[in-house]
């Protein structure tokens, strides 16, 4: 019953990885839904929309009340997902909030930053500029993100189990590491904590 957490960078393979894993696993995967059920037990929508626009192109401005009601809604659907085992849940802060669970692997997704605006730019049939531009905002957003309601450093290794860094790998690289990963079993040690 284990859970996989993956936090990403734009570009990184990230979503298609997680989207992958959950499948070779038969895992449940969980990404934006789990906003838009945050939000909905905050009573809190105007959230789900600012924090689905990542690029902050709709200028949505959610109360302060609205985001702390919208951060405990996703603690609380996160834990309830740990719980239940057998899924992926991407970004949110789901490594954080998990950071105490035993049968958790959380991954960070990175790659250079011309790779990933090179990926999106081909993706999304756009320029360049423009790509790096999208990609360095979603690299903003993920960051405020996670310091404003967590207190932490998105990028800081610590956090993860496994970072990889898809530059010289691909997608079916990272979801072979992820699989072991997954795969092996939690180790206790004298004290009790997993090794």
């Amino acid at each position: 019953m284990c859970v996989i957490t993956i936090s990403r960078q734009y570009g990184s393979l990230g979503s298609i990885t997680a989207q992958h894993v959950a499948d070779r696993l038969n895992y449940t995967i969980v990404w934006r839904e789990l906003i838009n059920q945050a939000a909905m037990r905050a009573g809190a929508p105007d959230v789900a929309l600012a924090e689905i626009d990542e690029l902050n192109l709709l200028g949505v401005a959610p109360t302060v009340e609205s985001l702390q009601a919208y951060i405990q809604a996703i603690h609380v659907v996160v834990m309830e997902l740990a719980k239940k085992g057998n899924v992926v849940i991407v970004g949110r802060g789901s490594q954080v909030i998990l950071r105490e669970f035993h049968d958790v692997v959380r991954v960070l997704m990175i790659a250079p930053l011309a790779l990933r605006a090179e990926r999106i730019a081909t993706r999304l049939s756009i320029s360049l500029r423009a790509a790096r531009a999208q990609v360095e905002a979603s690299d903003r957003h993920r960051q405020h993100f996670l310091r404003r309601f967590y207190g932490v450093q998105w990028d800081d290794p610590a956090l993860y189990d496994l970072v990889i860094n898809t530059q010289h790998l691909t997608a079916d690289d990272a979801v072979d590491l992820i699989c072991r990963a997954a795969q092996q079993p939690v180790v206790p040690t004298p004290t009790g904590q997993p090794v």
